[in-house]
């Protein structure tokens, strides 16, 4: 039976072969289905009708009702235009028209009630309408458009092209016409029940045609449960899957490596929340499945430590591991503090990079062949065809959203039984995010930092209070610590940027001058062999102060830098604040961060301020800057078109998404393959849903 719903798009009436490329083009839309699916982005409501005398000169699109009294044509230097006076008996306004006069004149009825619509302008007092739209009031009280007009999502080029949302609405009734509302139901009718959801059909019609604005929101929240519902039962079922299918190798022994550094060479105790995640890995670990699970944990939380007593049950097990970092300085940074930590241990640590020589690549490609290379760390070098290890048993990955699904799976390919897979991130990730984004991983948090850890003071100050800062970075300096000094940089190229960072950069040379102190500079214009160095002297302390642009953003510990300062701090987002603020306070001393901004600040600015004076905690952080940017931007670029949503909004709807996934999980524990009857509908749309690779191609 053929689904009218499959429909190419140019069979409909009213759009023809020109429209329907149009439409694919423009919008994506190549069947009547995805037509449906082309929510409104808002709504005029004509529910409400104003008097002439409450116009406000707003630029809104309103409706009148009154009538035609007076009509006149009047010159102007091209052409001439077309004015009606319009009262209803509290004012008087002009309708105004530049094209189409003699139909109108031949047309417009006088002093018969009607009524107009259209953004008004006001001209010394008097306002008037250009083009209203204009409806008898006899024919507006029978007819079946809507109250609440839908404004649909367009582009330039549509408009231009006359496929105005005026011929999407239209086009929209001839679908709903021609297919008679075959919407078939995709909810089980108990849960509809149960939660007072309205059916399919009722919810897509009034999506389009609301009749008021209690009708409406009933639809989108239909809409919206159904989407993240569909997204929960695909991630969880894929997690369901993972765990029964994809086999992983059982590490039953916890033994010498594992208990010798537990016991005999931990270099301070660990948290709790330490001890409770290296519990769940290591139950990950000891099951014959794959273990795939995410380790969140705020900058400087120890996950360095948690990595390494991984791997060491890897190694207990007679089995290699490997960690993959997205820049070698992160991967060097690594390495350095593994090796360290496991000095003790007799193990074999090596680094893989792009700039790892010829001669050093091939022992480590013999030694990962032959099994003697225990530890192997890197960056993207690791993925090479060449790399080929012994048998890999764990793979950590830190900072996940960096490295596409792809590369992940190439990890795996390595070996006929694949490695469990632990992802580290350091960028809090709300818990609505992390449910949708990473519903298909397990998802640990270390929520607490290691003991003797001060919090970082943060303060705001603004441009005239530079005095006084610069008199606090003499007392520090004074004690022996050390300073950032960060510049925002939006684009490497831009001139400003740069000049602001040297012009800084010679003012600050100029308040702290030689011999006394010493200043650095790293930025992006430098060679990395003088960026490498200039950070080394700072890091070995040589030099008081590092001014830099955000290069410093990741991974550099020197825990003697005791202050940050953040310049235009208003230029950064949250995100970026926190984890600037994370490179100090790595030593033992009380640490600072000061953002200093111009007195002219955007409302979000002010928010963002206060959440970093206010709080430490990353999740917080996080789940402001969510709400603040929305999803697509929290990932990164990498992620962007997360979650194409057609309805739904992560942010506004974290109650709708707790929900679905609560529903979701519940109905797969009931009824796992969707097999009882009841869920036959479901079963269906699940399917379908599967076939269109778009909605699921960003979950991992």
């Amino acid at each position: 039976m053929h689904n009218p719903l499959d429909t190419p798009i140019e069979y409909l009436k009213g759009v023809g072969p020109a429209r329907g490329e149009l439409l694919r083009k423009e919008l994506g839309i190549h069947k009547y289905a995805d037509l449906i699916n082309l929510y409104p982005n808002r709504y005029i409501d004509r529910t409400r009708y104003y008097k002439i005398n409450e116009l406000q000169n707003s630029g809104a699109e309103v409706q009148v009702v009154g009538k035609v009294i007076h009509l006149k044509t009047v010159e102007q230097k091209r052409g001439k235009r077309l004015v009606a006076t319009f009262t209803d008996g509290t004012g008087e306004m002009e309708l105004v028209w530049f094209q189409g006069q003699k139909w109108i004149r031949e047309n417009i009825k006088i002093n018969v009630p009607y009524v107009v619509f259209g953004k008004c302008n006001s001209f010394n007092g008097l306002f008037s309408m250009p083009h209203p739209e204009m409806e008898l009031l006899t024919e507006h009280e029978q007819s079946l458009r809507s109250a609440m007009q839908p404004i649909y999502p367009s582009t330039e080029k549509l408009t231009q092209r006359g496929v105005t949302n005026k011929v999407v609405n239209k086009i929209m009734q001839q679908l709903f016409i021609e297919t008679q509302a075959a919407f078939a139901e995709t909810l089980p009718h108990a849960l509809m029940q149960e939660l007072n959801l309205i059916p399919k059909k009722a919810a897509l019609f009034n999506i389009h045609f609301p009749k008021s604005q209690e009708l409406l929101a009933r639809a989108q929240y239909r809409l919206k449960f159904e989407e993240l519902f569909f997204i929960q039962l695909q991630l969880i079922t894929k997690n369901f899957i993972r765990k029964h299918k994809i086999k992983g190798h059982a590490f039953e022994v916890v033994g010498n490596y594992f208990n010798n550094f537990y016991q005999n060479h931990l270099p301070f105790e660990l948290t709790n929340a330490q001890k409770r995640v290296i519990k769940e890995i290591r139950n990950d670990m000891g099951q014959p499945v794959q273990m795939n699970r995410l380790l969140q944990g705020d900058v400087g939380s120890g996950k360095t430590i948690v990595a390494l007593m991984s791997m060491l049950i890897a190694l207990d097990n007679g089995f290699q591991a490997c960690l993959m970092a997205p820049t070698e300085i992160l991967a060097n940074q690594h390495f350095s503090g593994l090796s360290e930590l496991a000095k003790p241990l007799g193990i074999n640590i090596k680094i893989l990079t792009g700039s790892t020589k010829t001669s050093e690549r091939k022992i480590i490609h013999e030694e990962l062949q032959n099994g003697n290379l225990h530890i192997l760390i890197g960056t993207h070098a690791l993925l090479e065809d060449k790399v080929q290890f012994h048998n890999l048993g764990l793979a950590i990955i830190d900072e996940q959203h960096r490295f596409g699904v792809e590369q992940r799976s190439k990890l795996w390919r390595k070996n006929d039984v694949p490695p469990h897979i632990l992802v580290m991130t350091a960028t809090p990730i709300p818990r609505t995010l992390a449910m949708s984004l990473y519903g298909d991983l397990d998802i640990s948090v270390i929520d607490e930092l290691p003991p003797g850890r001060k919090p970082i003071k943060t303060v705001h100050r603004y441009d005239s209070n530079r005095l006084k800062v610069w008199a606090f970075l003499r007392e520090e300096i004074a004690k022996g610590r050390q300073v950032y000094i960060v510049y925002p940089l939006i684009e490497e190229s831009d001139k400003m940027d740069y000049k602001d960072l040297m012009d800084g950069y010679e003012s600050i040379s100029r308040d702290f001058p030689l011999p006394q102190y010493s200043v650095s500079i790293v930025h992006g214009r430098m060679k990395p062999a003088d960026k490498d160095m200039e950070m080394e002297r700072f890091a070995k302390g040589k030099t008081n102060i590092m001014v830099a642009t955000t290069v410093i953003e990741v991974g550099v510990n020197v825990p003697n830098a005791s202050v940050m300062i953040i310049e235009s701090a208003e230029r950064f987002g949250l995100s970026q604040l926190h984890q600037l603020r994370g490179r100090v306070g790595r030593g033992a001393e009380q640490s600072y961060c000061i953002m200093m901004t111009g007195h002219k600040l955007s409302n979000d600015s002010k928010i963002r301020m206060e959440t970093m004076c206010s709080t430490n905690d990353g999740f917080e952080i996080a789940e402001v800057d969510l709400r603040l940017r929305g999803p697509g931007d929290i990932m990164g670029t990498q992620q962007s078109g997360v979650l194409n949503l057609q309805i739904a909004d992560l942010v506004k709807d974290r109650d709708i998404l707790s929900l679905a996934r609560h529903h979701a999980l519940k109905l797969l524990k009931e009824d796992p393959s969707l097999s009882k009857p009841e869920h036959a509908a479901l079963k269906h749309a699940f399917t379908e849903l599967g076939k269109k690779k778009n909605i699921w191609n960003y979950i991992s």
